[in-house]
């Protein structure tokens, strides 16, 4: 009988066992969820053995789709019938009913992981890859035609196998390999660990049981003055920038970076380590510290990742309030950014069909007999040479130089925004209204804090150099090639004015009472992501000498971490004096070979992971990227401070292995921390790790010299910190660097917009990968922010929405008024 035949007959098995289970908890799933209709999909080969679909239908409710391929298919019509599936909404749940002969390592990675409801295939594909000859393996808590299904499998890859119940003692000190399995969740080596997540509260349940504490009173508490303050209510309020001169003569506290390892696509818990740090620093070790983090984008928090508000007993609360709109700034981003936009289409219009004299009667109106240019007008005349203030002294030429901007439309860069992940706006096509009289044009959308007022809000250090900065925005440039910018659409003092209230930080509090500033929200693979200058030098004066200010770079070392140190540290004039770098086993069991991983909703968030003991992932390769981002921080001259953000799943030979690698590595320190299920207490050691290695001098150093070239400056980005070979830029970019060496750009500072999921462009590519040439497909100019930002492979500033985003579990309460679902 072949294996496949046993594995049919043991599901059938098992669902004669538990039908009357399925039954309940299927009604009760929908009695909470009444349109749902869970289907089953089973893909089969012509003349395979029977599978009991009617069974399955009829007995437990299911509904059953049977997929019957010829005898004769290839292997590429299985995957593309599996890939279908994988995007068809309407299945939850893919069995392959196939011979042995159709079960390649192709077929079995073509599943969706939140669909593959026989975690053998799994199983087959991750742990009897490994070589396991000869070794033994435990089966702990699984009985039934299961086991024996699970016992021929190992054994005939030449494992021994033994049997052991739950309450057996020592089981990782007696065996090398252990299979897991959780009743009633039929994983292997990647299980739905029901029993992690469902047992806790969530984290929006933590947030609402503890009582913030009234702004005003940590207002007072961090030595804020009543009129320092704009409150929104009792929660969070604005801080006025006019502290900076009253602290002006107050010395500096110590300046701490969190950043962290290539992650998955899950993140690895820096804004869960920032918080927790702050809390062990000040409710443990009584140091006045302060958190500086961004404000979170909509796009995730509807799409996949969720909020950022950190987790379990180390986050920001009210974690909805820090979700979802927070004092909105961003939505001030938006209205400043698509004004730009309505502007620049406007004016391309109005001078394509009109006049130079009746340009210039509408550009300087007569109001009450009198014609006067505006200041915003005056500063362009200024420019164009043109010295005249009196609109009745110009030339015709002098009329015509000023009122034509002579924007090419195929030469425009500015896009417009919006806050939300939007495929479909990637590429559209605007002004096709009759009264546009033709001025069509494709364009496109970015998310919004992929904005260049988004970068300009987190660099600048106050309201002058924040209206300086608008107006030096290059939106486009004209027909000869001479860039056309904010001011010289005369829209910057507008600008201004929506941007005057997003200046300001905003205070919140974490769960311990912590105070945090959460300022301006750049992701980092798209733009510099990092939180705010200002609110970092404001609460470098708040904590005094002897004080901490955490904050956290996006993403990986090698993005975040380098962007704060080239572009945030030049702007700001501050030095970093230690990285906290952030890892999981979990991570580097990834980095190490070990399967991806996702995360999914069918009826809650479940994550999936290697669950077990798996210490030559960690060693062989795992660590060779926590290995590489430790010597990106060395680069800059920074000590560095692994913290391991300990998982439940992790063992103590893991965690230890990985503290080990990391010291020997050249990390000061190493250290576990678990801030997610005990807070600032689960903290205590890294902050003493970071308290000690603070106190000692550094070497801080950037990266590059500002006068090196562009193509210099990207391609010492490329091989020092991603390891590239060398870099090739395509026509377009290689266009882009000419003109703006022509313009003088060429001295700014570079920003790379690249993929998060890898040191390379490839996000597939995990560990430290070698022997790339990094493409470069495009470059463009922030001019107003200050920086060049290449753009690497096919990196797209605007994200899509996955087949399941979070929006379809969050919810609002009509009677309570309570938030669901957010996370």
């Amino acid at each position: 009988m072949c294996l496949m035949v046993k594995c049919a007959i043991c599901v059938h098995l098992i669902y004669s066992d538990i039908v009357q289970k399925c039954r309940e908890e299927l009604k009760a799933i929908r009695e909470t969820n009444p349109d749902l209709k869970p289907t089953l999909a089973i893909i089969q080969v012509c003349l395979c053995c029977y599978i009991p679909a009617d069974f399955v239908s009829t007995q437990i409710g299911l509904n059953v789709m049977q997929i019957c391929l010829p005898r004769q298919c290839t292997e590429d019509e299985v995957i593309d019938e599996i890939l279908r599936l994988n995007e068809d909404s309407r299945v939850h749940g893919i069995f392959l009913h196939l011979p042995q002969s159709f079960l390649s390592r192709s077929v079995r990675n073509a599943i969706k992981p939140q669909k593959d409801v026989d975690g053998i295939y799994f199983f087959c594909n991750t742990l009897l890859d490994a070589p396991l000859i000869g070794k033994m393996a435990v089966l702990v808590g699984v009985e039934g035609p299961l086991k024996a299904t699970i016992q021929c499998l190992l054994q005939n890859n030449g494992m021994m196998v033994q049997t052991c119940q739950w309450s057996s003692k020592h089981l990782q000190k007696q065996f090398l390999c252990v299979v897991c399995y959780f009743q009633q969740q039929r994983a292997m080596l990647l299980c739905f660990r029901r029993d992690i997540w469902l047992n806790h509260k969530s984290d929006i349940e933590i947030s609402r049981a503890q009582t913030p504490k009234p702004i005003s009173q940590l207002a007072q508490e961090i030595g804020l003055l009543p009129e320092e303050l704009e409150a929104y209510g009792n929660t969070k309020a604005k801080v006025h920038l006019s502290l900076l001169n009253r602290f002006q003569h107050q010395p500096n506290g110590k300046y701490v970076l969190v950043a962290g390892i290539t992650p998955t696509p899950l993140g690895e818990g820096k804004s869960t380590v920032t918080t927790g740090l702050v809390q062990a620093l000040s409710a443990h070790l009584k140091l006045n510290s302060f958190a500086c983090l961004r404000q979170p984008s909509q796009g995730p928090t509807f799409g996949v990742k969720g909020g950022a508000a950190g987790g379990g007993y180390a986050q920001v609360i009210p974690m909805e309030e820090f979700n979802l709109h927070l004092t909105g700034d961003i939505h001030a981003i938006t209205a400043a950014n698509n004004l730009v936009a309505a502007a620049i289409d406007a004016r391309i219009l109005h001078e394509a069909t009109q006049s130079d004299k009746a340009l210039y009667r509408r550009l300087v109106p007569s109001v009450n007999g009198v014609r006067c240019f505006s200041p915003i007008q005056m500063a362009r005349l200024q420019r164009l040479g043109i010295n005249e203030s009196d609109p009745s002294d110009l030339t015709p030429e002098e009329v015509r130089a000023f009122v034509r901007l002579d924007l090419d439309p195929e030469k425009v860069t500015w896009q417009r925004v919006v806050d939300t992940n939007d495929r479909f706006l990637r590429k559209i096509t605007v002004g096709q209204a009759n009264t546009e009289k033709g001025h069509a044009r494709q364009t496109q959308f970015d998310i919004a804090v992929a904005s260049e007022i988004m970068a300009i809000l987190a660099l600048t250090d106050g309201l002058a150099d924040m209206r300086a900065r608008l107006g030096r925005m290059v939106v486009g440039s004209n027909r000869n090639g001479q860039p056309i910018t904010a001011d010289d659409l005369g829209v910057t003092g507008a600008l201004a004015v929506l941007m005057k209230d997003a200046i300001k930080p905003t205070l919140m509090q974490t769960l311990e009472g912590t105070p945090v500033f959460v300022h301006a929200g750049p992701f980092a693979n798209i733009a510099h992501g990092n939180s705010s200058v200002l609110a970092d030098k404001l609460a470098l004066k708040l904590v005094g000498e002897e004080g901490f200010v955490v904050t956290e770079a996006g993403f990986g070392a090698d993005i975040g971490m380098e962007k704060f140190f080239n572009i945030k540290c030049r702007t700001s004039g501050l030095k970093p004096d230690v990285v906290v770098l952030v890892a999981t086993v979990r991570a580097l069991k990834m980095h190490g070979g070990g399967p991806n991983v996702y995360t999914f909703h069918i009826f809650t968030t479940f994550y999936i992971y290697c669950i077990f003991e798996r210490l030559q992932l960690v060693y062989h390769y795992g660590c060779s990227n926590l290995k590489k981002q430790i010597q990106i921080a060395h680069l800059f001259g920074v000590p560095v401070v692994v913290a391991l953000n300990v998982f439940k799943t992790d063992t103590q030979a893991e965690i230890e292995l990985v503290c080990r690698i990391a010291e020997a590595s050249g990390a000061s320190a190493a250290v576990q921390c678990h801030h997610w299920s005990r807070g600032g207490r689960g903290s205590v050691e890294l902050a003493q790790a970071v308290k000690k290695v603070a106190s000692q001098k550094n070497n801080f150093q950037f990266l590059y010299n500002l006068q090196d070239s562009i193509v210099e400056k990207i391609r010492t980005i490329a091989q020092k910190v991603y390891g590239a070979d060398d870099i090739e830029l395509s026509p377009e970019a290689q266009a882009k660097i000419d003109y703006y060496n022509q313009q003088g750009f060429g001295a700014l500072p570079i920003c790379m917009a690249k993929t998060h999921l890898s040191l390379s462009h490839m996000p597939e590519k995990k560990g430290v990968p070698t022997g790339f040439i990094l493409p470069i497909r495009d470059i463009r100019a922030s001019i107003g922010a200050g920086f060049i930002y290449p753009l690497v492979g096919t990196m797209s500033t605007m994200p899509g929405l996955p087949t399941r985003p979070c929006f379809y579990d969050i919810d609002l309460d009509p009677v309570t008024e309570e938030i669901k679902g957010l996370f």
